[in-house]
């Protein structure tokens, strides 16, 4: 059995898929309110912040996926995600299951230094301190010989259907709705995004590849990489719609959180904008060469795809 906790977000949806094409079809999904994605699914509803329901969704699960999430809001991070880490630890330990967690970078410095598995945890508000937290407490764990457990750690994202990002925000979504995209503070810096099904493949490779465990890899990202100018002219191409885009200076923004809470919770991660974001795949490319990293073309049309079906 292959449990996915979080299983109603973009990331634990695109995993399902992939773990029943590729590797198994003995998968439970987990989630408050969870759909079959696969026929043969198990679905289980259970909420991560209580341990008895966790225990319970994990009962049975050789391996576990971590993909759950939080609205962007920094009292939630700082409350929950200890406790929902904590309890996902306890469940999987007690079990014996295999755990594969989905990290993000928030707790990364926010410079034009390329970026490591081994890249120090300096978080610049709450919510980089809440991951930054949850992430020590796994690695204490796998220290302790608490729980056998793999780190899947992915920049941000762009992609289809439900993904959430401020790229997918301010830039698709806006092009996709024929209006101006708006860009954070400048666009003539190098980003590192991941195509999200690039991301639930990768995880399923590494929870299935036992010598992958007890490490932390950062997922593949195409290293064609691209300034948010050089990533607008692009996606308008593809689009087949106008690439118009404004820069929204600091002081833009922070007028604009004044009245808008979802943008007030982004300023933590403000300075990555100002410099290039160079997050490095190079480790899991050299241990799965066949892995094809879909490059942004492709993740740009597959998005104007999907959303022309719709």
């Amino acid at each position: 059995m292959q449990t996915i906790l979080g299983a109603s977000g973009q990331i634990g949806g695109e995993l399902a898929l992939t773990l029943n094409r590729d590797f198994t079809s003995d998968i439970r999904l987990v989630s408050r309110n969870p759909e079959k994605i696969n026929d043969s699914d198990e679905l289980v509803s259970a909420d991560l912040m209580d341990a008895s329901q966790t225990l319970q969704a994990v009962e049975g699960s050789e391996i576990v996926y971590m993909t759950a999430g939080l609205p962007i809001d920094s009292q939630m991070w700082v409350e929950r995600w200890p406790v929902m880490m904590q309890n996902v630890i306890d469940a999987c330990a007690a079990q014996g299951a295999k755990l594969v967690y989905f990290d993000n970078t928030y707790m990364y410095p926010q410079t034009n230094q390329p970026q490591l598995e081994n890249a120090p945890f300096t978080p610049n508000g709450p919510k980089g301190q809440a991951r930054a937290e949850i992430t020590q407490m796994l690695l204490e764990a796998m220290e302790q010989g608490r729980v056998e457990a793999v780190i899947c750690r992915a920049p941000e994202f762009y992609g289809p259907g439900k993904t959430q990002s401020i790229t997918n925000a301010t830039v698709i979504d806006n092009l996709l709705a024929g209006k101006p995209a708006k860009v954070f503070l400048r666009d003539d810096t190098l980003r590192s995004l991941i195509f999200t099904p690039d991301a639930s493949r990768a995880m399923a490779q590494l929870g299935n590849t036992p010598d992958a465990y007890g490490q932390t890899w950062h997922l593949p990202c195409d290293d064609n990489r691209l300034t948010y100018k050089e990533f607008v002219k692009l996606a308008a191409e593809v689009f087949g719609v106008a690439g118009d885009y404004k820069v929204l200076k600091r002081w833009q923004l922070w007028l604009v959180s004044r009245a808008n809470k979802i943008i007030r919770e982004t300023e933590e991660l403000w300075p990555r904008y100002t410099a290039d974001n160079l997050f490095i795949s190079d480790k899991f490319k050299s241990r799965f060469p066949d892995f094809k990293v879909t490059t942004y073309r492709e993740g740009l049309a597959a998005i104007r795809d999907e959303q022309a079906d719709r």
